[in-house]
């Protein structure tokens, strides 16, 4: 009998259906889903379909992996993705069979689809340097993976990109025997270019570490040269499919490009701190919670709102970074939860180009208390998760207005509402945050207060 392992972050809209198949086969006696603290509903769905569920010890799928493996009750393992629906009919069959009759040790899934890009540009120039034994493998990056857990155990799982080729390459240290079994076909997105920028250089670190924990004279002057010219063959790929296609990059505001949060210095100043408190731990709706929150500003006038906004401090190089991404051929915009006219004023002052947010209500420059959520915000059926409002939903509607792609757009914020955003977006940035999903989400973090380190990952 053999246990499956699903990693899983925000995996809602496929784990009911992922354990329904794993729980349908027969050679299957356990299913083990390692939630690293998703937000969804995806622990609820797991459970009622059936799986063990337990939270992981550490946010990455490799902490993840080795938790649920930690917890196996059986000698054979099959690791599988949470966020692919279907899997071919016969997949386990395929995948666990030939270790059941003790033919193989290990086995690692390959699909119908062309290599890419990292693993023909990196992986495999690497392996053929380093581990030679490894080179003739087509998908040596795929995570779909079986093997025996007295091999999985002696495994130092890598807490990134490079988890899946450091299995590979201690399994191949162990002198277990090793499958590449094609399954056929399934939907498996590629990454965006943005991304496979992080994809390349982790799997790169874990190859080359892997390298050097086996023999400390690695790495030779000529192999370094070598390896400089794999990361430049990389960066120029990257480069000349990015130089002429549209870019963005899309900013929160509060606690971002603001050194703080709008609503609350509003609060303090206006002694309603207790009242906004009581607001957010009451309200548990989004929409109702916006609408409750813009009932505090009935009353004031614009003057005294502008003034409120002038009194907070902007990240000090926000408009130089801004300026240097428009040379860069960039976009560069402002989607946030807050109002309108802070949005737009802000806008102006830091020289982006436009600006989504919630339009709170004046008459004759005094707010009445009213404000109106955009549509653009509002969930859709093309949504990438299932919140009524979502910023997410507005960068849909960004990209589609200038017609770039998810793939080239850049987003950075600060807190869980900045989530769904930031990993929806070809490369996402946790900037300062506290939010511990949210940095798991990204694939940088900036704890410097200056934007200037984003720079590094915007292509000229």
């Amino acid at each position: 009998m053999i246990t499956v392992i699903i990693p899983t972050l925000n995996e809602e809209k496929t784990i009911s259906n992922v354990i329904k198949y794993c729980r349908s086969k027969s050679v299957v006696s356990e299913v083990i889903v390692v939630d690293d603290k998703s937000f969804d509903n995806t622990v609820k769905l797991a459970r009622e379909a059936g799986a063990k569920t337990i939270t992981s010890t550490r946010l990455g799928k490799g902490a993840s992996m080795r938790d649920g493996l930690l917890c196996a009750k059986n000698e054979i393992i099959l690791f599988l993705d949470g966020d692919i629906d279907p899997y071919p009919e016969k997949m386990i069959e395929q995948m666990t069979e030939p270790i059941l009759k003790d033919q193989y040790d290990f086995i690692k899934a390959s699909f119908a689809r062309n290599s890419g890009r990292v693993t023909e540009l990196v992986a495999k120039p690497l392996l053929s340097m380093f581990f030679p034994g490894l080179s003739h493998y087509t998908q040596p990056l795929s995570g779909m993976i079986a093997g025996k857990k007295s091999f999985f155990e002696n495994i130092d799982f890598f807490n990134d990109y490079g988890v899946d080729i450091g299995i590979l390459i201690d399994m191949h240290t162990q002198k277990a025997r090793i499958l590449e079994m094609n399954i056929g076909y399934i939907e498996n997105d590629s990454k965006p270019l943005h991304e496979l920028g992080k994809m390349s250089k982790e799997v790169a670190s874990a190859i080359i570490k892997k390298a050097f924990s086996q023999n400390t004279n690695a790495i030779s002057m000529e192999e370094f040269q070598s390896i400089n010219i794999i990361r430049d063959q990389m960066e120029m790929a990257f480069t000349e499919q990015l130089k002429d296609a549209k870019k963005m990059v899309v900013l929160d505001m509060d606690d971002t490009i603001l050194k703080g949060r709008f609503v609350d210095i509003f609060a303090e100043k206006f002694g309603l701190t207790e009242q906004l408190t009581e607001i957010r731990n009451r309200v548990t709706d989004s929409t109702l919670r916006t609408k409750a929150i813009a009932k505090m500003f009935k009353g004031k006038n614009l003057g005294e709102l502008m003034e409120t906004v002038d009194s907070i401090a902007i990240i000090s190089d926000a408009a130089a970074v801004v300026k240097e991404l428009h040379h860069r051929e960039y976009i560069v915009g402002i989607i946030t939860d807050s109002y309108d006219f802070v949005a737009n004023h802000i806008r102006h002052k830091i020289g982006a180009d436009f600006s989504l947010a919630n339009e709170l209500e004046f008459s004759n420059s005094i707010a009445t208390g009213e404000v109106k959520i955009p549509s653009f915000f509002f969930h859709h059926e093309k949504s990438s998760c299932l919140h009524t409002i979502c910023k997410s939903n507005a960068l849909d509607h960004i990209l589609n207005k200038y017609e770039i792609t998810h793939g080239n757009c850049i987003a950075m914020g600060d807190s869980e509402n900045d989530i769904c955003m930031v990993k929806k977006a070809g490369f996402g940035i946790a900037f300062r945050s506290k939010n511990e999903y949210l940095k798991q989400t990204a694939d940088f973090l900036i704890q410097e207060e200056k934007f200037e380190p984003l720079l590094e990952y915007a292509a000229h």
